[in-house]
């Protein structure tokens, strides 16, 4: 048959060679964007926290001058019925009891919030892997 060109069958299929280089890229890919969203979520995280802190840094130089106002107040105003220098040491130890109660207090807020981790990225990470696992048996 001069002049008729056989065709070769156009493959559907890919290799294993392939199959297992695109599923390479795609993991290699997957992880890359996982630590990227990890990244940003720490980031963001951080963020929060500077302003959160700086905010707190003011309200708490805030109710410093207002509570030594307000201890001024209280050892005048017990200086009427003791003398000066017994209003001045029970003023101290109240403040001295309610420093040490928020230090106990700040002390286990502190606690449950460590260790900081990217809660949201693990749980997509998780997801990806048993999304993985789930089509490699089939």
């Amino acid at each position: 048959m001069a002049g008729t060109i056989q065709q070769r069958p156009v493959r559907d299929e890919h290799s294993v060679g392939e199959l297992v280089g695109q599923a390479t890229e795609q993991i290699s890919r997957l992880a890359r964007q996982e630590v990227a969203l990890a990244k940003e979520e720490l980031a963001e995280k951080g963020r929060r926290a500077g302003v959160g802190g700086g905010m707190l840094g003011a309200a708490g130089a805030f109710g410093y001058a207002g509570l030594l106002a307000l201890a001024a107040t209280g050892i005048a105003a017990l200086d009427l019925v003791l003398p000066l220098w017994a209003a001045a040491l029970i003023i101290t130890g109240v403040l001295f009891v309610i420093a040490g109660v928020l230090a106990l207090a700040g002390r286990g807020q502190l606690r449950r919030a460590t260790p900081p981790k990217p809660e949201r990225t693990l749980g997509s990470v998780k997801a990806d892997v048993e999304e993985i696992k789930g089509r490699a048996h089939r």
